[in-house]
């Protein structure tokens, strides 16, 4: 598949309205922080109405279901549902209703990974990488579109070894591309860090656990964010709008607010603050720049 047969990033966005709710029956969760009650794999949320909609969609957090927010399938669920199985619903037959949950399980990652891989070429790495990723993203789209007895079959994990080297890659060329790169702090655990006078500019933060951290008034021009857990990190007055391999499930997870400075395809969540002082200048860590 050449880059211009890539999926399009609407495919690589939920769409609930050609889904089946196949992210409130498949995935099982326990009653914690994130979900008010058990589940367990297969079992429809007991939130889940006959038409695949939420019942509590609106009040998802206020209702102690925090975790469903920052839920995203990246499009694996219509492609489940309307091309794996042709359009057919899991209620209609049990059988087939496990085959796709457990096609759902397989697909999911490798819609992530499809959605990295756009996002790594978007980055305009130079031309032998930018073949590598895009001959990734062809693997992994045909990978994503086999039968339910190929996808059980498929090792998601092996496949995504293969591919986190590249979008590594694709990050460091990008990191160091308008200024030096900053510092690696890939895998850091940094719950609750105060980084509000920290230099991230450039810096690798892949996988970094932030949760809690205070990244108020920080600008995180080309810092690598892949896989970089947000929850209930502090973004008020940060500047994201040049952060690499940023997704939208990860700001859903943060805090932020009007002053948090965002891309044009990102959204601002709905719980962010809507109002609020913007940082003190000394917080601010060096000048917004575009997007690498």
């Amino acid at each position: 598949m050449s880059e211009s047969a890539a999926p399009a990033a609407g495919e690589l966005r939920a769409d609930c309205s050609r889904c089946a709710g196949l992210c409130c029956v498949a995935p099982a969760f326990a009653a914690s922080a994130d979900f008010a009650v058990d589940k367990p794999a297969g079992r429809p949320c007991p939130n889940l109405r006959p038409d695949s909609r939420c019942g509590i969609h609106p009040e998802l957090r206020d209702r102690g279901f925090p975790g469903c927010t920052v839920f995203d399938c990246f499009g694996a669920g219509q492609r489940v549902v309307r091309v794996t199985f042709g359009g057919r619903d899991w209620r209609d037959d049990p059988a087939t209703g496990q085959a796709m949950f457990d096609s759902f399980a397989v697909v999911r990652p490798l819609h992530e990974l499809l959605w990295y891989l756009t996002e790594a070429l978007a980055l305009h790495p130079p031309a032998p990488l930018r073949a590598d990723l895009a001959a990734a993203l062809a693997e992994t789209d045909l990978l994503a579109g086999g039968d339910p007895e190929t996808l059980r079959a498929l090792d998601v994990d092996a496949h995504r070894g293969r591919v986190n080297p590249l979008l590594a890659r694709a990050g460091d060329h990008a990191r160091q591309r308008g200024g030096p790169p900053g510092p690696d702090r890939r895998g850091a655990v940094l719950l609750g860090a105060d980084l509000r006078r920290v230099d991230l500019r450039g810096a690798n933060l892949r996988g970094a656990l932030l949760v809690g951290a205070d990244l108020r008034g920080v600008v995180l021009a080309r810092a690598d964010l892949t896989g970089a857990d947000l929850r209930g990190a502090d973004l008020r007055g940060a500047d994201l709008s040049a952060a690499l391999f940023l997704h939208q499930a990860q700001l859903d997870a943060a805090r932020g607010d009007r002053h948090t400075v965002l891309r044009s395809t990102h959204t601002r969540p709905t719980h962010w603050a809507a109002a609020g002082p913007p940082p003190p200048r000394s917080a601010r860590r060096g000048r917004s720049t575009r997007r690498p």
